[in-house]
């Protein structure tokens, strides 16, 4: 066994204090996240949103952008994480170079500048372009379930909440009673107040709650014949129960359009319906919004297939490949089911064979809802409400392609 090891220098005093850049090696990414936004990115709206003097300086906003990227680079998405990696990772200590905020900072930073950081998506996916990472040769569409803040058990169903209601009417009216009755008889347990006792104000307060929610279903016009069956949730009203691999969820639907060429995300959405559908032409409409031209080539499962989105797809002249999907009972009768451009479109497929386009959709767009899925972790929202919850899916989507630019600029 050797007898000599190598110092261990703890206790010494450097001579010259180290560049915190010097923390993390050359190329790593949390030094290209720094770069990016010194350099590249306009953060003009954030900047310009801090008027006043007065109190103590706020932390400069391209330090805390650059946080935020790389942290949902890195899986980080608490804040309460973020501000413990900014206190023992040298990655994060680099980036916030030894003056490290609390996550009450981080978290109001985010929700404060939020539809801004949304707004990066475009900036990146034009750099993106500009690095020859987007073709727009074929483009695939999918759309994944994302688990919403919000437990399936908090939510109720219209006719659920009626049966509720008389219930906690007759609780509500039976404890009011027995509480008439006992401050008549003893006033030393009550005393003389009008205040009513905490265990009839609860039930009052989920009384009241379980009428507005079924005032918010009532005004929603779409209900209709299914009123009774449509559902509410307490914590998230704005997300939906949805279908899953899972199984049933409480989640919105998250939809991207991936550029064959490098898997770069060249337009993404989220909606509060469980059907792929409706989303087909407003992706193919992002895609042309975002970089100024269509696609030549599209590609979607049988969630995105009708005869209107097919005839979408014609008119923009995109050579589309659009699942039509398979009868129950498939026979030679029934194997033809859909319009005319649903048949066009299934011999379309089955001519095609192995050299079908189609066959792109699985390893174009499927891996990177795992890479944001498996690989970051990201299997849930933080936010809550549509809008928030857009935003956070659009920085989800924003990273993953600053992710694909890194590992371009990391390999030149």
């Amino acid at each position: 066994m050797s007898k000599y090891f190598r110092p261990w220098n703890i206790d010494q005093t450097l001579l010259l204090p180290p560049n915190v850049q010097d923390f993390v090696p050359k190329g790593h990414v949390s030094r290209f996240m720094v770069d990016l936004v010194r350099e590249s990115l306009d953060l003009r709206e954030i900047m310009g949103s801090y008027v006043s003097g007065l109190g103590q300086p706020p932390f400069d906003p391209r330090m805390m952008v650059a946080l935020l990227l790389h942290s949902y680079a890195s899986g980080l998405y608490s804040s309460r994480r973020i501000a413990k990696a900014c206190r023992e990772r040298n990655d994060f200590v680099m980036i916030v170079a030894l003056d490290a905020p609390d996550f009450r900072t981080i978290s109001d930073f985010r929700k404060r500048h939020l539809k801004a950081l949304g707004a990066l998506f475009v900036q990146v996916l034009k750099l993106c372009e500009t690095a020859g990472l987007v073709k727009l040769g074929h483009v695939a569409l999918d759309g994944t379930k994302i688990k919403a803040n919000a437990s399936k058990h908090k939510a109720m169903s219209y006719e659920r909440m009626k049966k509720r209601e008389a219930e906690l009417k007759a609780e509500v009216a039976r404890m009011l009673a027995a509480a008439e009755a006992a401050d008549a008889s003893e006033d030393e347990t009550f005393g003389n107040s009008d205040e009513l006792p905490d265990w009839t104000v609860d039930k009052q307060k989920r009384l009241a709650k379980i009428q507005q929610a079924m005032a918010a279903l009532e005004a929603d016009a779409k209900l209709a014949a299914e009123e009774d069956k449509a559902q509410r949730n307490f914590t998230d009203p704005e997300s939906r129960i949805m279908k899953s691999k899972d199984g049933f969820v409480q989640a919105y639907n998250a939809q991207a359009a991936v550029d064959a060429h490098a898997q770069i995300i060249v337009a993404q959405e989220l909606t509060q319906h469980g059907s792929d559908q409706g989303q087909l032409v407003p992706l193919i409409e992002a895609i042309e919004s975002n970089l100024g031209r269509k696609p030549r080539q599209a590609s979607a499962d049988s969630g995105y297939c009708s005869e209107a989105n097919l005839e979408a797809l014609d008119t923009r002249s995109i050579d589309g490949y659009v699942a039509p999907g398979r009868a129950k009972h498939p026979t030679v009768a029934n194997g033809k089911v859909g319009g005319p451009l649903t048949q066009a479109m299934r011999k379309k497929i089955d001519d095609g064979g192995f050299e079908t386009p189609y066959r792109l959709r699985k390893q174009v767009v499927e891996p990177v809802f795992g890479q944001i899925k498996q690989a970051r972790g990201f299997r849930q929202f933080l936010l809550r409400g549509i809008e928030k919850v857009r935003a956070e899916w659009t920085m989800i989507c924003t990273v993953h392609n600053l992710l694909k630019l890194f590992n371009l600029a990391n390999a030149a």
